[in-house]
């Protein structure tokens, strides 16, 4: 692939217009919603969104301008709504089809053609078939997306024109370089395969119960009761997942995830953003996607340690 050199310094108090690159991590990925959100709250311009995995579903949703939408769809989501979005494959590419979450997805914000977005974006997916990584700038969105979640053995490898795509952070899963192109001030990228942190599950905890403070006591012993009973639908359904016997989705998904930490790191050595914001590997679970509101506020949390340390950008004239 060919390497470009690094933009210039940009001049000291100039308004900055950022290029955002949103890692893979499953749903750890809700935290982009928070880290876009304190980016906006502190006056940065995003230009530019570069997207892997739940990345490019995050960064797609807000260059159509809905992630708004979006947010507050998926902040509604109990653990019974993830399980009824998932749709089982019936061939052994893959266990899930994928194909549920993206027909909901496009009927509820609709879609467009990337060229037609506003802002300018970029979905990074694997070929299966050439066994390289592939930059998606054209074409219908949410079929860029599609093929940049394929997780391998999860979700069933993606055919987009001719080619087989699988998830971008088997070869990528923090793709800075893309933004080497673009004329911006500033390149801020988020990792969600950081080192594990022991405090983080607790915070997580702490605003999730905050949250359940803020909903009446009725809808609240309704939410628990369904937890509840799909807790002990799943124990079921699977093997014992106690740290002794982990489950095949765990084994898999571990898996993946510690290969792209490794695969992260040398991606960063070779080509570091100017901004790095890292959510600890250990925020949550693969599938949590019933846990959007405390991930998204700590993602929030995070962007906004991080963002400490730089200047606010000058207001526009």
């Amino acid at each position: 692939m060919v390497t470009h050199a690094r933009r210039p310094a940009r001049r000291r108090g100039e308004i900055r217009n950022i290029s955002l690159v949103l890692g893979s991590g499953a749903a750890r990925g809700l935290t982009h919603i928070g880290v876009i959100e304190a980016l906006e709250r502190r006056g940065f311009r995003i230009r530019s969104i570069v997207g892997c995995s739940m990345g490019a579903l995050i960064g797609g949703i807000h260059a159509m301008g809905k992630l708004d939408v979006y947010r507050d769809w998926v902040c509604a989501l109990e653990r019974v709504d993830v399980l009824r979005l998932m749709d089982p494959s019936l061939t052994a590419s893959g266990l899930l089809r994928g194909q549920k979450i993206i027909d909901v997805l496009r009927e509820s914000i609709g879609d467009t053609d990337i060229e037609e977005l506003p802002i300018k974006y970029t979905a990074v997916a694997t070929d299966l078939q050439a066994q390289k990584e592939v930059w998606i700038e054209q074409g219908s969105l949410f079929d860029a997306i599609r093929a940049s979640i394929a997780i391998p053995t999860v979700f069933t490898p993606y055919r987009l024109g001719d080619r087989l795509l699988l998830d971008g952070g088997l070869l990528n899963p923090i793709p800075v370089t893309p933004t080497l192109r673009d004329d911006t001030d500033l390149v801020v990228a988020v990792d969600l395969s950081g080192p594990p942190d022991s405090e983080i599950q607790g915070r997580l905890r702490a605003l999730a119960q905050a949250r359940d403070g803020e909903l009446d006591k009725y809808r609240n012993a309704i939410r628990r009761f369904l937890d509840d009973a799909i807790e002990r639908l799943a124990g079921a359904l699977q093997p014992d997942e106690s740290d002794d016997e982990l489950g095949l989705r765990e084994i898999v998904m571990g898996s993946f995830e510690l290969m792209q930490a490794t695969i992260a790191r040398h991606q960063l050595a070779s080509n570091p953003p100017d901004l790095l914001i890292t959510v600890p590997r250990n925020i949550c679970q693969s599938f949590d996607f019933h846990k959007a509101a405390p991930l998204i506020a700590i993602g929030r949390e995070l962007a906004e340690e991080a963002l400490s340390h730089l200047p606010a950008p000058r207001a526009s004239e």
